[in-house]
């Protein structure tokens, strides 16, 4: 029996380490641009460039090259980030997560749940 309980201690520490592992995306590893992909969306919403900062402390961001949106409700918590646009008269609700180098993610609208993926541009 105490073999048993040892042996899912032992499973649920090494789970929770995993956990702490890939929730370690922080707000200014995120400072930069971004070129992101959107699927099963009109062409000229497909691509284009999410950008990063950090400002007394505080991250703000952007989507967009020419009309930029701001980025409302902007939240970085172990490894995800959320935020929201206003588009067209309508609320865009974003939700991304770190894999490695990229972030991939959805956009949920009234028109459905699209996926969304951005990789960081290299800093010149």
């Amino acid at each position: 029996m105490l073999k048993v309980k040892f042996f899912f201690l032992a499973i649920f520490a090494i789970s929770m380490f995993s956990v702490q592992a890939h929730g370690t995306l922080k707000a200014n590893d995120l400072v930069g641009s971004w070129k992101y992909t959107v699927t099963n969306v009109p062409p000229e919403y497909e691509t284009g460039v999410m950008t990063f900062e950090e400002k007394d402390g505080k991250l703000s961001g952007t989507l967009g090259s020419t009309e930029k949106m701001e980025m409302k409700e902007l939240v970085v918590d172990q490894g995800k980030i959320t935020f929201k646009l206003d588009f067209q008269g309508g609320l865009l609700n974003v939700t991304l997560m770190q894999e490695g180098e990229s972030l991939k993610g959805t956009i949920v609208s009234q028109d459905g749940e699209f996926p969304i993926t951005a990789v960081k541009e290299a800093k010149n």
